[in-house]
């Protein structure tokens, strides 16, 4: 009996533990829908002729996957992570969040409190139910450059997930 009880409760405890792991595999953020995305931003980058490093978090802007593509600038593997994590944990734009974080602006300071704070053009947040389940970092062009890509993945995941 006592055997019994012990297998019970730690079937519950099993249970109840994996029902919360993965939430944004189960919202939309599944390993598929991030080798699409990732494979989007490579074809949206060679379109525009720029080599580009390409990352995704979940909405705590712990990394899911991260690719640097050809010969995509070296300080883009430091960068590219740093937007994806910024625009998950900040739930902006990085673009955005610059603003925001400039001499006058009302958050002045605050990426000197996290040192993984990116605040440089190509983080975009991957929006479902209007609620911020990861996020994708974008870098190796122009600030224009990596936001056509970002632009250009954040409407490939909107259509990805209503499918």
């Amino acid at each position: 009996m006592k055997k019994l009880l012990i297998a019970n409760i730690l079937f519950l405890i099993l249970t109840i533990s994996a029902s919360g792991q993965n939430s944004n595999v189960r919202k939309g953020l599944t390993d598929e829908i991030c080798e699409k995305l990732s494979l989007t931003a490579q074809q949206k980058s060679r379109e525009l002729g720029v080599e580009i490093s390409f990352a995704i978090t979940d909405d705590a802007g712990v990394m899911r996957l991260f690719r640097r593509f050809g010969n995509a600038l070296p300080l883009s593997v430091t960068l590219v992570p740093g937007k994806a994590y910024t625009s998950a944990v900040a739930r902006t734009k990085t673009e955005d969040l610059a603003k925001a974080v400039s001499d006058g602006g009302d958050l002045y300071g605050i990426n000197t409190a996290d040192s993984r704070i990116t605040v440089v053009t190509g983080g975009f947040p991957l929006i479902v139910d209007e609620k911020v389940i990861g996020a994708i970092g974008v870098g190796g062009g122009t600030k224009e450059q990596d936001r056509l890509i970002g632009e250009f993945v954040v409407l490939t995941f909107e259509n990805l997930i209503k499918k």
